[in-house]
């Protein structure tokens, strides 16, 4: 919740000297608007907010953040550097009004960053490659033990999404978990400016949107600008078994807190067991304690994930009680779902998106459950120039885990040629263009008890129709 005071007072400078009024939160999508929001037009590529401004309204909107010039009809306020003196009106009108500005998301940037100014609230950034999500909701439910927490939902974590939700905060909001994404060089460091994290943790560095963001040095630098951001007394959270991550320690004045499965690390984690689907068991050690921990996080990768969580807690002075009850609250299996087919078959759904390392994890946890394992893996988009070796890496893990291997998308062949390289028989393999030509196959093929089937690949192939079509045979 914020204030109209706050608005004003961030785009003008100028103090509201009348009865304030609050706002319930901001929203870029007038289907999601409800009662006392500040709705935000942003002109789009194929949508223009400015064009729902009414429907805002309608549903309950109390203002909106303009940058065009609109029909009569609708009350604004100019706050444009064109015009030379802003005077506020005495009294100002009622809602719903406009307040029209050079750059609606530059404007909620604005408002945000003053919001959060005035608010006592501690913020943790979290960026990386691969796992930011799964750590965020993870974080959260540690913390959330002992704090009041706030937390991206889904994955508003750019520069319209960290702004919109820190203007969820409240005055009994303690801390904000904020996912930080990445493409280009200079974007984690506007979103620091907004937040101001007082700690910053780092996943890992790999090649997923390398075709938009660089070589991995120039990922890592990106990522780096979160540590770089943070206070000298802050702390940097590092995963020691990433090179790229570790060589941050250089380029922050925060304290340094590493986690690992190296015993080098602060926090480090060893005698790793899977149980399949039914959790991880290992062993945590931090200075001279050693606890034996069972979470129901799913494949050795997530490992690094509840060492994330527990670094978090640690350096926010949680007690190990707090930590472990967090680690085993909630479902944080996230984007990764497990469904049955109606004739018996597994299906490992984890369809949201695709790299080379999340595919490499994935096939790691397939591998560790008993049954005949096949693999639906789809072509990973913006590789850049690690294209060919990132299929190429993935398509010989597919080789030694998998029992039989469909491959979709025209990248993918790359993949396939790749698994009868590393020795899979030839027969074992199928590739397909597209997504509807899998579909056609597997309900000719279908599925039985025994086999247990993982569905992988980029965002962009709506792999998640598969995963439909298995799970009702539509």
């Amino acid at each position: 919740m914020f204030a109209l005071s706050e608005i004003i007072r961030a785009l003008t400078g100028q103090q509201l000297f009348e009865r304030d009024r609050l706002f319930s939160e901001a929203k870029i999508d007038s289907r999601h608007v409800i009662s006392g929001s500040l709705f935000v037009a942003i002109p789009g590529e194929n949508t223009d907010g400015h064009d729902y401004i009414s429907e805002a309204f309608r549903r309950g909107a109390f203002a909106a953040l303009v940058e065009k010039d609109l029909p009569e009809h609708f009350t604004c306020l100019d706050f444009r550097s064109t015009v030379k003196e802003i005077v506020l009106p005495n009294p100002l009108p009622p809602f719903p009004f406009c307040i029209q500005v050079d750059n609606t998301v530059v404007a909620l940037q604005k408002i945000a960053t003053l919001h959060r100014d005035l608010l006592d609230l501690k913020t943790i950034g979290i960026t990386g490659t691969v796992g930011k999500s799964t750590t965020k909701e993870l974080v959260a439910e540690v913390v959330s033990q002992q704090y009041h927490t706030l937390k991206n939902i889904g994955n508003l974590n750019n520069e319209i999404g960290l702004p919109l939700t820190l203007l969820k905060a409240g005055k009994g909001h303690q801390l904000a978990i904020l996912e930080m994404g990445f493409y280009v060089s200079g974007e984690i460091k506007l979103l620091c400016d907004i937040a101001k994290p007082i700690i910053g943790l780092i996943t890992n560095i790999g090649t997923v949107h390398a075709e938009r963001a660089g070589s991995m040095e120039d990922i890592a630098n990106g990522k780096a600008e979160l540590v770089e951001a943070l206070p000298a007394d802050g702390v940097a959270i590092l995963n020691y078994d990433d090179p790229y991550v570790l060589a941050m320690a250089q380029k922050t004045k925060a304290h340094v807190f590493t986690y690992g499965l190296d015993p080098r690390a602060n926090l480090w984690a060893d005698q790793i067991e899977s149980y399949g689907l039914k959790g991880i068991r290992f062993c945590i050690h931090l200075n001279n304690e050693n606890f034996f921990v069972r979470i129901p996080l799913i494949g050795r990768h997530s490992v690094h994930t509840a060492l994330r969580a527990c670094a978090v807690g640690k350096v926010l002075g949680m007690s190990w009680e707090q930590i472990f009850i967090g680690l085993n609250h909630g479902d944080t299996h996230l984007r990764m779902a497990v469904i049955n087919t109606q004739e018996g078959a597994l299906v490992i759904d984890d369809t949201y998106n695709a790299s080379p390392e999340s595919m490499i994890a994935a096939l790691n946890l397939l591998e560790e459950i008993e049954g005949y394992k096949i693999g639906i893996l789809g072509e990973m988009l913006e590789l850049g120039q690690y294209d060919e070796i990132g299929h190429m890496k993935v398509g010989a893990k597919a080789a030694e885990v998998c029992d039989e291997l469909i491959a979709v998308g025209e990248k993918a062949r790359t993949l396939v040629s790749s698994a009868i390289q590393t020795g899979m028989k030839l027969q074992r393999t199928q590739w397909f263009a597209t997504v509807p030509e899998v579909i056609e196959y597997i309900r000719k093929r279908g599925f039985t008890q025994g086999e247990v089937i993982l569905v992988k690949g980029s965002r962009g192939l709506q792999m998640e129709q598969i995963v439909e079509v298995m799970e009702h045979k539509q």
